[in-house]
């Protein structure tokens, strides 16, 4: 029973994500863009430095935007897969089922009053079935992505062009965030 229910996760993830429109070649905040835009709501980039005990990922649902909170204390690649997860929750819904404005919520937004904030989803918890569904969703559309930006003709890239692309794609030097608990 386990690995049925576990088959049809991934399935349902699998079409959900092999409907998405991806930006080529991919980038996670022309992806949110490009999904904001198809919701006719904004969803905000927040980024914020990382705070002991909390999440290293945020949405926060609010009446006119969706906004998602990001670490930068890590590597760019770690910041994206953090915004796929958040916009994967926003993708399968998980926001409008999200628990009250949370601890992190309150850590992170100090200056926000808790009346404006409607929902809040933190990266922190692996075992609910919200953060697994995100979680998968995040890392089959950074899998489509590859193979998407792979398959694409590439024009030769000069020196510059190769290293900008290898310190986007690694950015700072791999360094755990103090306190991140999504890991």
């Amino acid at each position: 029973m386990r690995n049925d229910r576990h088959s049809g996760l991934w399935q349902r993830c699998q079409r959900t994500v092999e409907g998405l429109a991806l930006p080529s070649p991919f980038d996670a905040e022309t992806f949110i863009g490009m999904l904001a835009s198809a919701r006719g709501r904004p969803i905000e980039l927040i980024p914020v430095s990382a705070r002991p005990h909390t999440p290293c990922g945020l949405l926060v649902t609010t009446d006119s935007a969706d906004c998602i909170l990001y670490t930068t204390d890590t590597t760019v690649l770690h910041q994206q897969h953090i915004l796929l997860h958040e916009a994967a929750h926003v993708i399968c819904g998980h926001h409008e089922t999200a628990p009250a404005v949370s601890a992190a919520a309150r850590v992170l937004l100090p200056n926000l009053p808790p009346s404006l904030v409607q929902r809040v989803l933190g990266r922190s918890v692996y075992s609910e079935p919200q953060e697994r569904e995100a979680e998968l969703v995040a890392s089959l559309i950074l899998t489509r992505a590859r193979k998407q930006d792979r398959a694409a003709p590439a024009a030769p890239a000069g020196r510059d062009q190769q290293h900008s692309r290898v310190r986007r794609l690694f950015g700072a030097p791999e360094v755990r965030a103090p306190g991140c608990a999504d890991d």
